[in-house]
């Protein structure tokens, strides 16, 4: 039961956090349970895809891969119930054989669908909210070894704060999802301008179910990727050589051992980015390939200040000429009813700001986040920001909520690590 001794050590998919815990993972319902009543300290691992401290200890991380696949599905509400440490690239494969998809997904699913779920992990798309607002239920291993079962009817609190809880309520063991029929997708990948983006982007947010883009920071150019429903024939997409991936960590290299190359290797997108259109199951098109390794920050901000946030989010990083390649990503999210969700009764723009792993973000996110948080933004909580408990309560109506519930199913802090304790305790 017991997979990596402390000494050999752990750290997360970008190699920013690190620690050395005893890591258990269990096969069986009853010897989870035993772990959970045997020990005085514990987080869960999900997929180590979170950049900021949520799964980091010394004590006991707890790894739920062996808590997989589909358990029960419900033709009639397109529902199915699934372990929580299934990941979310093998959910398509799972789902297809009972004729369900999930109706929304980002563009990473190497993540367990519990590590997703817990961090409000989301897509792109106005009118469609993160993944955790598409959860039915769910069944939670407390503290102190009991099983509850969540859903509207029962345990209801415990459902609308433990969609979004980052693993500190307990354990997640099942989730109920709300599904719907497979379906396919276009992709579209083009080159515009920024100008072109401010001028048109409020309405074409409407005209597509996707939308997104990435703006660099010495070209006026921008890559913009729309996705949308499709009955056309399937196109899969095609290996290009070298892939896009490829050349990311290869101009991300070139940048910072040549910092003064970085312009010009921008201003080059129009060569390496050609105009694609693909179709295939929305499973195999919502994801794309994310070997090139970074560290991330994300905020969401209010959807009408999205744009404006953006416009000083570029001009203070051209003004510090900084070295970073990667582009910064601009989403939609519909807002949803969870308490500790970032898009808590708020339709938001998610900013994302990215940094090659081999470099120091600390610069970058440090000029950036003073912005994001300007517009009352609310960071995502699987990656990197500075708030803590103090300024977090006032961006979430139901803060103190959600810590009352917490302190009743915790009292002894099990699940808490170091980082958490930061962020719901310290003043």
């Amino acid at each position: 039961m017991k997979i990596q001794q402390a000494d050999k050590g752990w750290q997360n998919w970008s190699g920013s956090q690190q620690a050395h815990p005893e890591i258990f993972q269990p096969r069986h319902m009853h010897e989870l349970h035993d772990l959970v009543k045997s020990h005085a300290q514990i987080r869960v691992l999900g997929a180590g895809h979170s950049f900021s401290g949520l799964t980091k200890t010394n004590d006991v991380l707890l790894n739920l891969d062996q808590f997989k696949g589909v358990i029960s599905s419900d033709e009639a509400k397109k529902q199915c119930t699934v372990q929580a440490g299934t990941r979310l690239y093998d959910l398509g494969k799972y789902l297809a054989p009972i004729n369900q998809a999930l109706i929304n997904q980002g563009d990473i699913d190497q993540q367990s669908l519990a590590g997703a779920i817990s961090t409000g992990t989301h897509g792109t798309g106005i009118d469609l909210p993160c993944l955790s607002a598409f959860v039915e239920g769910f069944e939670l291993l407390t503290a102190d070894g009991e099983l509850l079962q969540c859903d509207r009817q029962q345990n209801a609190e415990i459902f609308q704060a433990g969609r979004v809880a980052l693993g500190s309520l307990g354990t997640l063991t099942k989730i109920t999802l709300q599904n719907r029929l497979r379906y396919k997708l276009k992709e579209q990948i083009r080159l515009c301008s920024l100008k072109e983006i401010f001028a048109n982007i409020d309405q074409w947010k409407y005209q597509h179910r996707h939308i997104e883009f990435w703006a660099f920071l010495h070209t006026e150019t921008v890559m913009l990727k729309t996705l949308n429903e499709t009955d056309d024939a399937v196109q899969p997409r095609r290996e290009s050589w070298p892939s896009e991936d490829a050349l990311l960590t290869l101009c991300s290299e070139l940048t910072r051992l040549f910092p003064k190359t970085n312009p010009y290797l921008q201003k080059m997108l129009g060569v390496f980015v050609k105009p694609t259109c693909y179709v295939d199951w929305s499973n195999l098109l919502f994801p794309t390939p994310r070997n090139t390794r970074f560290n991330e920050m994300e905020y969401q901000i209010p959807v009408d200040s999205g744009l404006q946030c953006l416009d000083e989010v570029l001009d203070v990083l051209r003004k510090h000429q900084v070295p970073m390649f990667f582009p910064i990503e601009f989403r939609y999210v519909k807002g949803d009813d969870i308490w500790l969700s970032p898009f808590h009764e708020r339709d938001s723009v998610s900013i994302s700001i990215h940094q090659f792993y081999k470099q120091d973000y600390h610069l970058i996110f440090d000029l950036v986040e003073p912005i994001l948080q300007k517009y009352q933004g609310r960071p995502h909580w699987g990656k990197l920001h500075s708030m803590t408990a103090n300024s977090l309560r006032d961006l979430y109506p139901k803060w103190e909520d959600f810590m009352k519930l917490r302190q009743q199913l915790d009292p002894q802090q099990k699940w808490l690590n170091l980082y958490l304790k930061q962020l719901f305790l310290a003043e």
